[in-house]
């Protein structure tokens, strides 16, 4: 396919976005902006020349920058213009504001005032006497403080218009930047190696302050680099759209929309430096400029060199020049005609999340479907989403920060940034693959006069993206050997009481740290690690300051005290006990040639994989003993089998089916007779008591493959129900599964969380968890644009913003785990997709997926989502994805740490629901799952039962006093008292309401009325009246005798005619 007809939909859709963020410039917006301006610079003009500017009027922001000699006599700004991207029309919205800026008379400074702070302190003075004026001014709604690239020294001041002006531009406000001459003060004072801050001087060691002297240059070549920046987009319309465009892309990215990283300003200069350098020519598109500058930006070796603008024969700068600026920053912009680093608040780690991102944007580019559009442009990377491990420091009140003054040559919030990356850098190694600590601590509206210990509100956010689960999870970490001395005693300082000399297996003897821990919980060991050296190397630093999200909503998945997955390995062997008896069986017609197990719990994405039973061991214990009540209830796992081949299959269906029932009941008889096994049959299944598990036996034979290959199009539909088919489709699902959770092992824990939030919120009846399984799937399948999640918690946002984002209607989600899918695949699913979506746009209630999930062995979705969800559940689904996500953010970046917002996660409301079955929680088969009890205080209470004496979900003393066998009597198989109900419901009340509960441990159950209800009918009909809504209920109360603890009516049914 020609790939200027791939790039068109791209084209077209970059069209519509740059119309729905470029601005337009209309002459309402322009007199908007002229009009502020000109009041602005009218209020400044009534500032009356030799007025006395002292301290006072900031006293604590002059001391806390530990200045002196502050005092001047006001004199009127020697200029003031517009500046910024509104200059040259590359505001990109929702960001509407308009840079001022105000340059400083000379007059007001001395030629050594760029010394110890004074010139920051008289600029800061400077704008107090202007904000005072502009206070006075009944033109502005609000005049405050922000800062420049969240520099705390470097204040500007932000002016709203009065709000009857804002119709014209919502949001709109001016920013007022101070500037100097470039002819202020001597360049060779400023020089990177000069120290400029006596207070900083050790003895006769003067050590050299290269930012602070480039804050003071960045003011004097501001308008200079204005200016040069501003001159190529004067005279390209795509390089303008361009850089709307990389704004876009960077501010969805919060990794790199920040202090340390990118700006608007920077993105403006990169593409102009990639002019001068011919990378970017007028004759490009603007997706083309767009490409180059991103590939620029993620892999071009002249960032090892720095960047240098070249403009004009007299514009060269030295080798020990660039040198000197490469030793002093990591990355390097530099307009030689300047001589300041225009880059210099760039990190090294900002730099390097930087590069990675704009690497991720090239592969979305080359790799994801439509050009990359959504996952480029639209797709929001926050730090929550987008980092394997989320950190929170709460640091207000730790005046110990800045212990030693609020600015040095950095700032003591950048040096707290740097030294929390370095000591996280030294603990975690090879753990970490990135390490980005950011700490937006100033916030417009600050009292900055009264000094800078204000900007502590705010948490400091660290994002961890851990190297591979394997390292993450290690237990050991090896050392320095014990005969290198030097480093062994580095190793000790850090680590503490937490290193300890060990001999290793291949006979070293080495320094280590161990982090001991059960299997289920080895995900925390990162988190064990991160603590342990904040509070060693943080002083003071206590946990309770510390919120890592990464094991807050663990609670989901304990099942008593642990987590049942700890299980696992039994069930496994469990299962390898089954699978060579049944293939050593030799008293069968045909013998049993593969056992494969269907069950998720085999695939580790059961949210409760059943625990061993000691009543469903070979050697039954006495349970009276037993530390701990016995289940009465226990759950088979399901297993196909498949028997050797035959010709003398029947051809007939129910002959098929009685055929497989001989052989299970005579699999069973075997095990039973030889290795003495229990075996439950009835007519159609056998299960079969192994180990402490209970298996559920089905049979599969070739005839099954045979039938899904010679079906087609609406044959296959009706024969959908076909046991062979779904055996089928299962075995492959599962074989699937199996393979991407080998491939991704933090895979299975995301499976789970999904699944206890879909049950959770009463979806059990619209999501099957084999769709949940793929839904999950897509996430690891096609990261893009992130790395693929390698941590619960992270893949678990993932999977909401999947949900309540995916455009459902109009995309099916493909789902190709072992790459079967080529081209030919790909279109023939476009076709059954779009054949759905016309069916369902003629007839809503047609048997259609409303959520379409194309895999290899089901392409056209019928397999999981081909009755359920139904488009109106789909859409609640969505709805309750989307609040969870956005709380799920806001819990794991902001100030949230009460354990009960964590907990509203999985928590239901309940006043969603039109009317609500509250049942007895005793007479649940495993009580231990309810997260949380249900209570109802509103609403008409309609019913109340009693509970049930004959069922209990634990064998009670009395039960325990038969002989073991007769004891096995009393076990459940396979028994579960709300699928019962629910199936009963379904069956007398399916035109009345839906149902909506938790298969995993709930205990209420939703109703909602069905669309079609009515109080009455036509009397043509010769019906009688219908039910009202308290009559019916109590009738669902009666059908849940036993089991059913009250009924609330909270909404009757609409009226319809």
């Amino acid at each position: 396919m020609d790939s200027n007809t791939l790039l068109d939909p791209m084209e077209m859709k970059v069209g519509e976005l740059l119309k729905e963020f470029q601005l337009d410039y209309s002459p309402d917006l322009v007199k908007l902006v002229e009009d502020t301006v000109s009041t602005i610079k009218k209020a400044i003009k009534l500032i009356p020349d030799d007025l006395k500017v002292t301290a006072a009027a900031a006293p604590g922001f002059i001391m806390d920058i530990g200045s002196d000699k502050v005092e001047f006599k006001f004199r009127k700004p020697k200029s003031i213009k517009i500046g910024g991207s509104y200059a040259f029309q590359g505001i990109a919205k929702p960001d509407v504001n308009v840079d001022l800026l105000v340059g400083l008379p000379k007059e007001c400074f001395h030629e050594k005032d760029y010394l110890n702070y004074r010139y920051h302190a008289k600029r800061f003075l400077y704008l107090c006497t202007i904000k005072k004026y502009l206070n006075s001014s009944s033109m502005f709604s609000k005049v405050e403080w922000s800062t420049l690239q969240n520099e705390a020294r470097k204040p500007v001041l932000i002016v709203h218009p009065a709000l009857e002006e804002l119709k014209v531009a919502p949001g709109f406000f001016v920013r007022i930047i101070p500037t100097i001459a470039a002819s202020f003060f001597s360049i060779s004072k400023l020089n990177l190696k000069r120290n400029n801050i006596h207070a900083l001087n050790q003895g006769s060691l003067l050590a050299a302050t290269p930012k602070y002297n480039t804050s003071i240059l960045e003011d004097m070549y501001f308008e200079d680099t204005s200016e040069m920046v501003k001159k190529p987009f004067l005279e390209s319309k795509s390089l303008l759209e361009t850089l709307i465009l990389l704004k876009v892309w960077a501010r969805q990215r919060a990794s790199i929309y920040v202090h340390d990283c990118l700006n608007g300003f920077l993105i403006a200069v990169i593409l102009s430096y990639l002019i001068t350098q011919n990378k970017i020519n007028h004759s490009m598109t603007t997706i083309q400029m767009f490409r180059v500058a991103v590939k620029f930006i993620a892999s071009s070796n002249l960032w090892n060199h720095g960047l240098y603008f070249k403009l004009g024969p007299q514009s060269t700068i030295s080798k020990e020049e660039k040198k000197q600026y490469k030793d002093l920053f990591p990355v390097v912009i530099c307009n030689p005609s300047s001589n300041f680093n225009i880059a210099f608040r760039i990190s090294q780690s900002g730099f390097a999340e930087l590069q990675d991102e704009a690497a991720l944007t090239l592969a979305c580019l080359e790799k994801c479907s439509n050009g990359g559009f959504e996952e480029v442009f639209m797709t929001k990377i926050d730090f929550a989403v987008k980092y394997d491990h989320c950190i929170r420091l709460n640091l207000r009140g730790q005046v110990e920060l800045y212990a030693s003054g609020f600015c040095m040559d950095d700032e003591c919030w950048r040096l707290y940034e740097q030294k929390v990356h370095g000591i996280l850098s030294q603990g975690l190694t090879d753990r970490a693959k990135f390490i980005r600590v950011s700490w937006r601590n100033t916030e417009p509206g600050c009292t900055i006069e009264n000094g800078l210990s204000v900007f502590d509100t705010q948490p400091l956010l660290v994002g961890i993206s851990i190297s591979s689960v394997e390292k993450a999870f290690r237990v050991v970490d090896i050392g320095p050997n014990a005969d290198n001395k030097e480093d062994a005693l580095k190793f000790r300082r850090f680590w503490g009481e937490k290193a300890e000399l060990r001999r290793f297996k291949d006979g070293r003897i080495a320094e280590s740290t161990v982090w001991e821990t059960d299997q289920w919980t080895r995900h925390l060991i990162l988190k064990r690690i991160v603590e342990y050296i904040f509070v060693r190397h943080l002083s003071p630093m206590s946990k309770d300051r510390i919120m890592h999200a990464v094991d807050q909503i663990d609670f989901s998945l304990l099942h008593g005290s642990g987590d049942p997955i700890t299980f696992s390995g039994s069930l496994l062997a469990a299962f390898e006990v089954l699978s060579k008896r049944l293939r050593s069986i030799e008293d069968i017609p045909l013998k049993v040639s593969t056992v494969q197990p269907l069950d998720s719990a085999f695939r580790y994405t059961s949210v409760y994989p059943p625990e061993p039973h000691p009543l469903a061991e070979e050697k039954t214990s006495d349970l009276r003993i037993q530390q701990k009540l016995a289940p009465s209830c226990i759950q088979p796992l399901e297993v196909m089998i498949q028997l050797e081949g035959s010709g003398n299959w029947p051809t007939d269906e129910v002959a098929i089916e009685k055929t497989k029932t001989a052989f299970l009941l005579k699999i069973g008889e075997s095990l039973q007779s030889v290795w003495g096994m229990t075996c439950i049959a009835s007519e159609d299944s056998v299960n079969v008591l192994v180990s402490g598990y209970a298996f559920h036996l089905k049979i599969w034979h070739e005839k099954g493959l045979s039938l899904v290959n010679k079906e087609s199009g609406n044959e296959l539909s009706n024969r959908i129900s076909s046991t062979d088919k779904q055996l089928f489709i299962q075995s492959q699902h599962s074989n699937m599964i199996s393979g991407l959770q080998a491939r991704h092992s933090i895979y299975g824990p995301v499976v789970r969380l999904a699944k206890r939030w879909i049950a959770s919120h009463f979806f059990s009846a619209c999501l099957v968890e084999e769709a949940v399984e793929l839904l999950v799937a897509s996430i690891f399948l096609k990261p893009l644009p992130f790395h693929a999640p390698l941590s619960r918690i992270t893949g678990f946002l993932r999977f909401l913003r999947l949900l309540s984002e995916f455009d459902w209607t109009f995309s099916p989600l493909i789902i190709d785990i072992n790459n079967d899918l080529g081209a030919n695949e790909e279109k023939e699913i476009a076709d059954k997709f779009n054949m759905t979506r016309k069916n369902l746009q003629e007839n809503p209630q047609s048997g259609s997926p409303a959520m379409f999930l194309a895999t290899a062995y089901d392409k056209a979705s019928e397999a999981w989502t081909r009755f359920s969800p139904k488009s109106s559940e789909l859409k609640r689904l969505v709805a309750y994805a989307r609040s969870s996500a956005d709380l799920l953010t806001r819990l794991i970046l902001q100030h949230q740490v009460d354990s009960f917002l964590w907990e509203c996660l999985f928590r239901t409301p309940l006043s969603n629901y039109d009317a609500v079955i509250l049942l007895h929680r005793d007479k649940l088969p495993y009580p231990q799952r309810l997260l949380f009890p249900s209570e109802l205080n509103r609403g008409v209470h309609v019913a109340k039962g009693n509970p049930s004496k004959i069922f209990s979900p634990f064998l009670l003393p009395r039960n325990l006093k038969a002989s073991s066998e007769n004891i096995k009597d009393k076990l459940f198989v396979n028994f579960d008292p709300l699928r019962c109900y629910i199936a009963d419901l379904q069956k007398e009340f399916s035109n009345t309401f839906n149902l909506w509960y938790d298969s995993l441990g709930g205990d209420a159950i939703g109703l909602t009325w069905g669309q079609h209800s009515s109080k009455k009918r036509g009397r043509d009909e010769g019906v009688e009246e219908e039910k009202e809504p308290a009559e019916v209920l109590k009738s669902v109360g009666e059908t849940g005798k036993g089991l059913m603890r009250s009924v609330y009516l909270l909404k009757a049914p609409r009226v319809t005619t």
